[in-house]
């Protein structure tokens, strides 16, 4: 028998996080952290089989005009039982609810069943997400960049977040991403620079010219990269190299032992960059899209 239950207490958080995490190890999330992303319209959902958890999904409204984030994770051990299908269609209920007509997925390129149930919903690959990532060993601090300062974000969080977020409207803009995308201030204020210390604001007479922001992660001893960016006239001057510097310098001495970044397909020219800093690419997410399910 199969029971959905919506996530409400703690026990319910830390559930979600531990399913989640197990499904998609490359991924994971804390309990903390689902309940710090918390945005209008979010549901989390949890799935029971015969009384033992064995599924969590998600159905929010996605930064795609007109669709909803869907995903449906069922453990290993459960699956091929109805959990996953159960879990979708209170999800699409859900993004139904909340007017969408579309859905944005991610599935992993390495995942030929999670691929074939996608497709079984009316799902099509648009795009796709490259992971890549970094050993952090002994870093030099980054080359002095003629006129710029790079400065850690620190305790003004939140005021240089405010200061960068026309730039990081900017780098989006530029960004080659199937589709319009809606961005908030305040989901970039929520989300970015998590590791305020390791993220880094590019100053020229306090203007802002480039960012590079740093995300906690659930692993201990690991960052993931955020938003890189720099302002169109100030490219091709080394200033995006300068920022990642900075921050694997900042990782070695805060002890974090390695970076991870993600770039969508068309950003060749980032994954190159990240290439020559020693980064390496691990695994590929593919980015589904497709009607809203009936």
């Amino acid at each position: 028998m199969i029971e959905l239950r919506v996530v409400s207490s703690d026990a319910d958080y830390a559930a979600w996080a531990s399913i989640k995490s197990r499904v998609a190890p490359r991924e994971p999330v804390t309990a903390a952290q689902l309940r710090a992303q918390h945005e209008d319209g979010r549901l989390l959902l949890l799935a029971a089989f015969d009384g033992a958890d064995a599924g969590c999904g998600i159905s929010a409204p996605s930064g795609f005009d007109g669709r909803a984030f869907v995903a449906a994770r069922v453990l290993p051990e459960h699956r091929r039982r109805g959990v996953g299908a159960e879990l979708v269609r209170a999800l699409v209920e859900h993004a139904q609810a909340l007017g969408r007509t579309g859905v944005n997925a991610f599935v992993g390129a390495d995942d030929p069943a999670s691929l074939a149930f996608a497709h079984r919903y009316g799902l099509e690959e648009v795009d796709y997400q490259l992971e890549q990532v970094r050993v952090v060993g002994r870093e030099a601090p980054p080359p002095a960049v003629d006129g710029v300062e790079l400065v850690p974000l620190g305790g003004r969080r939140d005021e240089l977040l405010r200061a960068v977020w026309p730039l990081a409207l900017e780098a989006y803009e530029d960004l080659p991403i199937p589709g319009e995308v809606t961005y908030r201030l305040e989901t970039w204020l929520r989300e970015e620079a998590t590791c305020p210390e390791g993220s880094f604001v590019a100053l020229v007479e306090d203007e802002p010219v480039g960012y590079a922001g740093l995300l906690e992660r659930a692993e201990p001893g690991t960052a993931e990269h955020g938003l890189t960016a720099v302002r169109r006239d100030r490219r091709g001057r080394g200033l995006g190299r300068a920022l990642k510097l900075a921050q694997l310098h900042w990782a070695s001495r805060a002890g974090v032992r390695e970076l991870v970044t993600w770039t969508q397909r068309g950003n060749e020219a980032m994954q190159t960059l990240n290439r020559s800093l020693g980064y390496v690419d691990r695994s590929k997410e593919l980015t589904m899209q497709g009607p809203l399910p009936v």
